[in-house]
């Protein structure tokens, strides 16, 4: 296969910061050229990236693609390549009891590059918020989850636990005490999604350290938002400009439009955007990464930073490359989109609603040998 991206505008490279049209030549799934003016051989599929940006592929750092493995869960290609998207991190779907399905029947098939935060409760989601995977201590087994983690180092990339009340019920905040202790002694980064209390967003944010992830950082559940409380806004601040990544994780209900233009406007940019992509949120109020970059944009996150936050930062938090993609020799990893003019007005999650005048727009996606003209799933002329 090959591949020749014309006239693309480079984003998202932290190595590279000349904003000039570059071409890139991409050969057996590697960067085999990358300049200016770049002939095409003859058999080079044409990738127009006029008026455009490549970027480094954009890396969901937050879904749920366990497809038939729990009642939320959608495959990944309903939210991978074909919308932009190269990397999908399942955050969570699979505990210790099931991880070898995701990873014989999921992981290993799918065309995007799956990799996973495993679930510190060992039945992972699959019956979310009917049967909670931390029910009490018997949810939890660290001697099997440690071992199912040193069999699947390749795609474990992290510890994931859901903090709230819905949840852990008066368990309150121990399960993220033993994720974390879990965590650290396999040396991966902590997920914790977090919401209605308890445990309270300050005790959970006293347990994360430098490296682990905080998702839902900008939801608007009453007890625990960031905008509700000075003193916790600033202890947030505090801990993002520690290294403790906050991650938007839209989902069905955990993204304020308030909360999130509240936050930016007093310097808490998210570290990722992630959508919390699942059967209950694909047909709104998330559909796709390319959507949920807009709507952050929307309330004033800038441009360069939306797609770092979409590209180089989550891909980091998993172990993947965060310089030298345009490198001769690198593994292709694009994504190819458009900025477009709009005027829409879209949901959050919390039942406000903000207009939009510009929406990201992928167009093509290259992961190694694969090569997919892509689109976002929302559509204005359906769902404007």
């Amino acid at each position: 296969m090959t591949v020749l991206i014309r006239s693309a505008h480079p984003a998202g490279f932290p190595d590279h910061t000349d904003d000039a049209p570059l071409d890139i030549l991409i050969a057996d799934g590697r960067v085999a050229a990358v300049g200016q003016g770049i002939e095409a051989p003859s058999d080079a599929e044409i990738v127009d990236g006029k008026d455009g940006w490549v970027s480094p592929g954009w890396a969901d750092l937050h879904a749920h693609v366990y497809h038939g493995g729990t009642d939320i869960s959608i495959r990944p290609s309903q939210g991978g390549l074909a919308h932009g998207v190269t990397t999908i991190v399942d955050a969570g779907s699979a505990g210790e009891g099931n991880f070898v399905g995701f990873r014989e029947f999921i992981a290993e098939p799918a065309a995007e590059r799956v990799v996973a935060f495993l679930n510190i409760g060992s039945i992972g989601l699959v019956a979310c918020n009917r049967v909670s995977e931390l029910i009490d201590q018997r949810s939890i087994d660290i001697t099997r989850t440690l071992a199912v983690i040193e069999a699947n180092r390749d795609i474990i990339r992290g510890i994931k636990c859901r903090a709230c009340s819905t949840v852990t019920g008066a368990w309150g905040i121990t399960p993220v005490k033993i994720a974390k202790k879990v965590a650290k002694i396999s040396g991966l980064p902590l997920m914790v999604h977090v919401g209605e209390p308890p445990p309270l967003l300050e005790e959970v944010l006293a347990v994360l350290t430098p490296g682990d992830v905080l998702t839902h950082c900008f939801h608007g559940k009453p007890g625990g938002n960031i905008l509700e409380d000075e003193e916790l806004f600033g202890i947030a601040k505090q801990v993002a400009e520690a290294g403790v990544r906050l991650d938007v994780g839209h989902g069905g209900a955990s993204f304020s439009f308030k909360v999130a233009r509240a936050g930016i406007e007093r310097g808490l940019n998210p570290f990722s955007i992630s959508t919390d992509l699942h059967l209950r949120s694909i047909e709104g109020p998330v559909w796709d990464m390319a959507t949920t970059m807009s709507k952050l944009l929307a309330v004033g996150m800038p441009f360069a930073e939306v797609v770092a936050a979409a590209s180089t930062r989550p891909r980091s938090v998993v172990g993947l490359p965060e310089t030298g993609n345009l490198k001769v020799g690198a593994e292709a990893d694009f994504t190819i989109f458009g900025l477009e003019p709009a005027s829409v007005t879209l949901p959050d999650s919390s039942g406000d609603s903000a207009t939009l005048d510009q929406l990201f727009t992928p167009r093509h996606a290259i992961l190694g040998t694969k090569s997919v003209k892509a689109a976002r799933l929302f559509d204005p002329k359906v769902h404007g």
